[in-house]
């Protein structure tokens, strides 16, 4: 039952990523796409105005679950915040968000064990990273896994691992101010209707993704490399 899930899992995020990017495409290419999505935001505005405290609320609770949850994305109230909000009253929610979600990872990786992971995280990639996060690894190998690994697994890994949350929370917060800052620079080319935004943002995560991601596998390469030696 775990296996099922974890391939349920890892085929909901690719398709969600490709319908992501997909519907970005369409925002910026489509003016009439475009006015559908600000006659939406400004309904969601309305009602945000009516209940400001339940609509904070809910962007902090979407941005929380899309850290702990793989097939969910807290990308989707991205526009809706900065629309309501601005910028930097957007970013502090969803950072906020994140940074809740960590700890609830942590958590159930720390107080429920390997056993509850299994359900959460592929097996494959739960042994593929266990083995080489401890309480004693360098905060720069656990920065750049917190970089270069899906958002939910670092903090699942770190709980299981006992990991000291200070310096969990430490790596999270800097990567998720590197990542919150692109995101809401994309999120207000959405809004905006402007392409450069957009491609400037989606090509800086990518690019900082694809280089930790290198940078942590060649890190481990030197680890096996040496161990073997």
């Amino acid at each position: 039952m775990p296996h099922a899930l974890n391939f349920d899992i890892k085929t909901t995020r690719r398709v969600a990523v490709a319908a992501l990017l997909l519907l970005v495409a369409l925002l910026i290419s489509s003016q009439g796409i475009h006015d559908i999505l600000v006659r939406g935001l400004a309904h969601a505005d309305r009602i945000a105005t009516t209940h400001p405290f339940w609509a904070m609320s809910l962007v902090v609770a979407f941005a929380a679950l899309g850290a702990m949850v793989a097939f969910l994305s807290s990308w989707i109230v991205v526009p809706f915040a900065v629309f309501r909000w601005g910028a930097t009253e957007a970013f502090v929610l969803l950072w906020i968000g994140w940074l809740l979600g960590g700890v609830g990872t942590y958590a159930i990786g720390r107080l429920l064990g390997r056993p509850a992971v299994r359900w959460l995280v592929s097996p494959a990639m739960l042994a593929r990273y266990e083995d080489r996060i401890s309480r004693h690894t360098p905060f720069s190998v656990v920065l750049l896994a917190q970089f270069a690994l899906p958002s939910e697994l670092p903090g699942y890994l770190r709980g299981v691992a006992r990991y000291p949350l200070a310096r969990y929370l430490a790596a999270l917060g800097i990567v998720e101010l590197t990542y919150g800052i692109a995101t809401i620079y994309l999120g207000t080319g959405l809004v905006q209707h402007r392409a450069l935004p957009v491609v400037a943002s989606l090509a800086t995560l990518a690019l900082v993704t694809a280089g930790t991601a290198y940078a942590l596998g060649k890190r481990f390469a030197h680890e096996r490399h040496a161990a073997e030696s």
